[in-house]
């Protein structure tokens, strides 16, 4: 266990000096760079370090197989971002008949909008949103114009329409990429619900194109809601997505107005609890330079001491990467409490219930498509 721990700490602390002080690379010896390589590429943050490494003109002190990972990791996300930033191009077009603003999320939205959190990363889809009045329009439209939607069962499909926050994937029947269509950024069902309509007030278009982005404020808090409540039940929470928070803070954060209105903004939409462990965990974590008047400002959210001890120990456990060969039970164990956790808060005790029971019989063959109770359903459909 002792050793396990160790190793852990090993590997983590590795990929943690990488990030904060890139220019220690060209100090690593060869099997550092051997454990490195894994657990950034596990972490999916191969392509980041490789930019990380040319940025700070370190070529030629990286051993040359790890130099060919690297350079390998680069023109993967080269060719991955010019075929998402293709697949946006493409819906804009067949969008473009329908008066409906198109707001890029995510890594597509750092791409178009020339943010340095789009370096080296590796997005797998497109996130986009619409407003809702538009959904059924737009839907149409793709599915028209050469997006499908994959094998879906009917309960799920029926899940998401009701309660998420977004519609079944769709997939480009030639080019095969996926596309996430948003009305929202939460759940319905989300405790931290709160209007879509705040977010689109704010939307300004991607410079030199078509498509539009969230204020910085609201990328930000996006970011975080990525990070904290969509947690996965192998992975946990993405440290990746961490990686992308502080990013996204650095460089907003260089316009001093910027925290006031992010606290300000937090507060608007309900989302202070979130900020609060943002703000906590990127300082600790990647020391990334948060002004004390910010962290004092959000630290009324926080929860009670108890909680923050818990979470404290719980959130990086499960944020940061284990030793591939090394994994331990007390990570896995954290990562399934924040995962529980983030279901706790997507949608109220009874739904939640009812869609785990619906699930755990559909598992063992048998179809459960009853409705959730009338007051429960009659509640959120008033949202």
């Amino acid at each position: 266990m002792f050793d396990a721990a160790r190793q852990a700490e090993r590997a983590s602390g590795l990929l943690l000096a990488a990030l904060r002080e890139p220019a220690r690379l060209g100090d690593l010896r060869a099997a550092d760079w051997n454990l490195l390589l894994r657990v950034a590429r596990h972490a999916r943050l191969l392509g980041r370090l490789a930019e990380d490494v040319a940025d700070a003109g370190l070529w030629s002190t990286v051993p040359e197989r790890a130099a060919r990972q690297l350079q390998s990791a680069r023109t993967l996300v080269a060719h991955r971002q010019i075929r998402l930033t293709w697949e946006v191009d493409r819906v804009l077009w067949v969008l473009q008949d329908l008066d409906v603003p198109v707001i890029v999320l995510k890594g597509v939205a750092y791409m178009l909008a020339g943010l340095p959190a789009a370096r080296g990363r590796l997005a797998s889809d497109v996130d986009l949103m619409v407003p809702e009045s538009d959904l059924a329009a737009v839907e149409s439209q793709l599915l028209e114009r050469g997006w499908i939607r994959g094998a879906i069962e009917y309960y799920d499909d029926r899940y998401y329409r009701r309660w998420m926050h977004e519609i079944p994937p769709l997939r480009h029947a030639e080019r095969d990429t996926e596309i996430d269509v948003h009305h929202r950024i939460l759940p319905r069902t989300s405790r931290f619900h709160f209007d879509p309509a705040l977010l689109i007030a704010r939307i300004s278009r991607v410079p030199g194109g078509r498509a539009y982005r969230l204020a910085a404020e609201d990328m930000v808090l996006h970011a975080l809601v990525h990070l904290l409540l969509e947690a996965d039940p192998q992975e946990g929470l993405r440290f990746r997505d961490l990686v992308d928070v502080a990013d996204l803070l650095r460089q907003f954060g260089k316009d001093p107005a910027f925290w006031d209105r992010l606290l300000v903004r937090a507060e608007q939409l309900g989302l202070g609890r979130l900020l609060y462990y943002g703000l906590r965990y990127t300082a600790a974590l990647l020391g990334t330079q948060v002004p004390a008047a910010a962290l004092q400002g959000v630290a009324s959210q926080g929860p009670v001491l108890p909680l923050r001890w818990l979470m404290d120990r719980l959130i990086p456990l499960a944020l940061l990467p284990e030793h591939p060969d090394h994994p331990r039970r007390r990570a896995a164990f954290s990562r399934l409490l924040l995962y529980m956790r983030a279901h706790w808060l997507r949608m109220p005790p009874i739904l939640l219930f009812q869609h785990l029971g619906s699930k755990a019989l559909r598992r063992i063959g048998v179809r459960s498509l009853s409705r959730p109770p009338i007051a429960v359903e009659e509640r959120f459909q008033r949202r």
